[in-house]
């Protein structure tokens, strides 16, 4: 700083007004100091100045898997609200896995980031209350925190699930298959009650063999979709529980020797352009990043509230699969 000082014809002040971006420095001053900075390749000593201020302005970002497209949008609003706040973010997947999701988030605490965003995979995020208690800011996104009070950002999969089934009741169906990821999933169950509640509002008893939740792998989704559809009184509309397993059901429904009306849960690419287009229950992922930044910022910038819990709506896209009627066998 000294030699850029010095280049510059200023005081050293001036130059941290310039570095740190406050305000007191003329636009020509501004101009000298920034050119003194190019020439000489100054760089911020970001060490120094974490030991100064006690802040890292870096978050860390647990994701299920970076390499969902449900994801990407996420994520990618998740790095705009941190960019704007002068911080960089940090991500890794947790693969569905409890002790993977623990792992990371420790380690992003280790390396004394200033807050946290979580997708959860495990049910119990004691863990992290050490972590919250000496000051790293918590979120959790698209699922509650387990035995823990935290703000958690969620999309209401109850009610989108609910109006997706009640869009294919209004279609005639009476009997729906439901295909959903694993039971001690949040989204998973409360999609799954969403659907139990539109069919008992239709005064329609549900089978059994109508409802699948698990790993969402193609071949358990394939057989467990040929299940349904097969038999002497096969369903006549499935929905599906989230993009995965939609596009597992689209390939499924292609071989089919009837027309199979199908709404999935979670928009994905590509749906608008088959044929019959797929109909969805769409949330906004980008909105579930942002809401979820923009509540960890407030927690940083000292904003004194409770937790609390902000649900999302979702949105049903209309598109053609969900419209079919039933083909009775």
């Amino acid at each position: 700083m000294k030699d850029v000082a010095a280049r510059a014809g200023v005081g050293l002040k001036t130059v941290s007004r310039v570095v740190n971006g406050e305000a007191g420095v003329t636009p020509d001053t501004e101009r000298r100091v920034r050119d003194a900075i190019t020439a000489l390749g100054f760089r911020r000593n970001d060490s120094a100045r974490i030991l100064r201020k006690g802040r890292t302005a870096s978050i860390g970002l647990v994701l299920e898997d970076l390499a969902d497209p449900f994801y990407a949008p996420l994520n990618r609003a998740v790095e705009e609200v941190a960019r704007a706040h002068g911080a960089l973010l940090i991500n890794g997947s947790s693969a569905e896995d409890a002790e993977r999701e623990r792992e990371l988030a420790l380690a992003f605490c280790a390396r004394r980031v200033d807050g946290l965003i979580v997708i959860p995979a495990g049910s119990d995020h004691r863990y992290l209350e050490p972590e919250m208690a000496a000051g790293i800011a918590t979120v959790f996104v698209d699922r509650p925190a387990g035995l823990i009070d935290a703000d958690v950002v969620l999309s209401d999969s109850f009610g989108g699930a609910r109006e997706g089934v009640a869009h294919l009741l209004a279609h005639g169906h009476r009997r729906i298959g439901f295909l959903g990821d694993q039971p001690h999933i949040h989204t998973a169950t409360e999609r799954l009650r969403g659907y139990r509640a539109a069919m008992a509002e239709a005064g329609l008893p549900v089978d059994d063999a109508w409802v699948s939740l698990g790993a969402t792998a193609p071949e358990r989704v394939r057989w467990e979709a040929e299940r349904m559809l097969g038999g002497p009184r096969p369903v006549t509309a499935l929905f599906a529980g989230n993009n995965r397993v939609t596009v597992t059901v689209v390939r499924v429904l292609a071989r089919a020797e009837r027309p199979v009306a199908l709404v999935g849960f979670d928009d994905f690419e590509l749906a608008d352009l088959l044929s019959p287009g797929v109909t969805v229950v769409a949330q906004d992922a980008a909105r579930l990043g942002r809401t979820a930044a923009e509540r960890l910022f407030r927690r940083l910038d000292g904003v004194p509230e409770a937790p609390r819990r902000v649900q999302l709506p979702t949105r049903l896209v209309v598109r053609g699969s969900g419209e079919l009627p039933p083909a009775e066998s």
